[in-house]
């Protein structure tokens, strides 16, 4: 990757939170606090329990990890979307919901599923024989996930069934990361075998299954309720304020010459270092938080270009040691990034 591409890097993704909230609520059901894990991801508070504030999907992930460490539940993805309230989903649920066919209703999902999380897109495809729902992960590690993505698989496999009322059965479930082995509960709910350690995020279904009416299907709604979501697309894109876009672009050009430094992004933007504290603590973010997660994410890009060497990647990151970044992307990850080139993607 070169330099004017990490410089074009835009926010690192968002999510509203909401896979987040619900497992601090499972947390408070067992009479325990999230205030610990939320303070060791580098999150706010407000950014776990409040609904009007979004979330960096990395944290997001690392959040369900520790809180699923601290239950010892190896399915809190799972088990999390096993049970919510689908309308708690919101306006996508919505058009989702009002949609005349399945294949509508998903086609209207990935149009809109970034509305609730950047990192992750839902891809509809069809042909003759099967109608398959995937999932990709944009601008974050997939290798470091496992129970949001369960989330997801859970919560789409969900609204199939609700909107079409009708017990759907996958003709094939695949996930990327590995198990051990199918836990029951999966092939209880799922009513299929999965497939871990597959090259692909995807729920496949018989072709028939993208034609089933939605049973609350209404055109006037859906297409009020598209207008609304469209309008929700345009107002998100400049979700982070401008000093920190402005902070994240001048970064990557800036690291691999050791000058990662909050006075060296400073100088860079014209201003003091009070200064841009004081703007960036404005907009509810501190540099040292914009610094790591913004090596994260370009260390989980660089280590895609399989051509370029870890140690070259350590110092476009602006480590002088390969163990420093070792050390770093562990604690991001849970990995090294050796495991995680080797990992599939």
């Amino acid at each position: 990757m070169s330099f004017s591409q990490a410089n074009t890097l835009s926010s690192i993704p968002s999510a509203t939170g909401a896979i987040a909230r619900l497992a601090c609520a499972r947390l408070r059901e067992f009479g325990k606090d999230a205030g610990a894990i939320l303070a060791q991801v580098g999150a706010r508070p407000e950014q776990a329990y409040d609904d009007s504030v979004r979330l960096e999907v990395p944290k997001q992930i690392r959040i369900l990890d520790l809180i699923a460490e601290e239950l010892g539940d190896e399915l809190l993805g799972f088990h999390l979307g096993r049970h919510f309230e689908l309308r708690e989903i919101g306006l996508v649920y919505y058009v989702i919901a009002s949609s005349e066919r399945l294949a509508d209703a998903i086609r209207n999902a990935e149009r809109y599923s970034r509305i609730m999380n950047e990192g992750v897109r839902l891809h509809f495809r069809q042909d003759d024989r099967t109608a398959a729902i995937a999932l990709e992960y944009i601008d974050v590690h997939r290798h470091s996930d496992r129970h949001q993505i369960e989330f997801w698989l859970v919560t789409v496999m969900r609204i199939c069934r609700q909107v079409t009322d009708s017990r759907l059965a996958p003709r094939q479930l695949r996930v990327r990361h590995n198990r051990e082995a199918t836990p029951t509960e999966f092939k209880t709910f799922f009513g299929a075998d999965v497939e871990f350690g597959a090259g692909a995020d995807e729920i496949v279904f018989p072709a028939a299954v993208a034609s089933l009416p939605v049973v609350g299907h209404d055109n006037y709604m859906n297409n009020l309720l598209r207008r609304y979501a469209d309008e929700a697309l345009a107002r998100q894109r400049p979700q982070h304020g401008r000093v920190r876009s402005a902070v994240e672009d001048v970064l990557p050009l800036l690291l691999p010459h050791g000058k990662g430094r909050l006075s060296d992004v400073a100088r860079q933007l014209g201003m003091s270092t009070r200064t841009l504290s004081r703007k960036l603590s404005a907009e509810g973010v501190t540099f040292p938080e914009i610094l790591g997660q913004l090596r994260s994410v370009l260390a989980q890009r660089y280590l895609s270009e399989r051509e370029l060497p870890i140690s070259e990647i350590a110092w476009l990151l602006g480590y002088l040691e390969v163990s420093s970044f070792t050390n770093a992307f562990k604690r991001w990850t849970g990995d090294t990034p050796r495991q995680s080139r080797s990992s599939p993607a």
